[in-house]
């Protein structure tokens, strides 16, 4: 959270030019500081969804590879902010049209280029088609999967990505239901983030009859920013991010859940 400066005496040489050096210096330093200009910066709202291991609860607090990342940023900028857990849309909805509101993970798409204000990367993720390991598929790029049915979930930006590109797509509530409608055998494929897909299989019991067909696109992903919010904001997450990536701690946070393993 945000923290107080305290200024201090300036001891520097004496007579007029002394003074107005000190003055000069001492203005340039709080001019620097990065405190101070954490300070003047606007709390942030920051909208996120269940979605593990990026986010999910862990002893009753929020937590995952994204979240811990997001937090270490905002500690580092010293930025007051607030995380608010809501349903996809929401949350997408309110970083794209309300000032200071950010959202998280979010895949950086070229349709979404303009939409906002970008802070990453926080991951990279692999768009994967999934099928039923006892039917055989000749996909050897994402054109070949168009006479297939693909199961998605509603808000998804592989949802949006298919169906602007023609695609036979049919749209779940929830992607935890992806999984059931393959094994039932109402669509052909699943697109997913292979990683997420990879905790929802586990969790379902379904690691044997549902497995990875066709990877089709890598992104991006990072904390999407109403284009409301200041570029001093922006630039100092930035900042942090980058710092983070270069001491190691992003990898040290990945490498927190590596193992990760959902409850039975």
């Amino acid at each position: 959270m945000t923290q107080r400066l305290t200024i201090g005496k300036w001891i520097g040489p004496a007579g007029p030019v002394g003074r107005w050096g000190a003055a000069i210096a001492l203005a340039a330093s709080l001019l620097l500081s990065p405190t101070l200009r954490a300070e003047a910066l606007p709390p942030l709202t920051l909208t996120t969804e269940s979605y593990p291991p990026n986010q999910m609860m862990i002893n009753g607090q929020l937590a995952g590879v994204v979240t811990d990342k997001v937090r270490e940023m905002m500690a580092r900028t010293h930025i007051d902010y607030r995380i608010v857990v809501l349903p996809w849309l929401r949350a997408y909805s309110l970083a794209q049209t309300q000032a200071n509101y950010c959202v998280f993970n979010t895949a950086h798409t070229p349709d979404r280029d303009k939409l906002f204000k970008w802070v990453e990367p926080t991951t990279y993720a692999d768009w994967t088609l999934f099928g039923l390991a006892s039917r055989k598929f000749d996909i050897d790029n994402l054109e070949d999967a168009r006479r297939y049915v693909i199961g998605t979930y509603n808000g998804d930006i592989r949802d949006s990505y298919l169906k602007e590109r023609g695609f036979i797509v049919d749209t779940a509530i929830e992607e935890s239901a992806n999984p059931r409608k393959l094994v039932a055998q109402r669509i052909d494929l699943w697109a997913a983030n292979r990683l997420v897909a990879a905790d929802l299989l586990r969790k379902a019991g379904l690691t044997k009859q549902v497995v990875p067909v066709h990877t089709f696109f890598r992104v991006t992903g990072g904390l999407a920013c109403s284009l409301a919010t200041p570029d001093a904001t922006i630039t100092s997450l930035r900042q942090a991010l980058a710092s983070m990536i270069s001491d190691g701690t992003t990898a040290k946070i990945e490498q927190r859940y590596a193992n990760w393993q959902p409850d039975p």
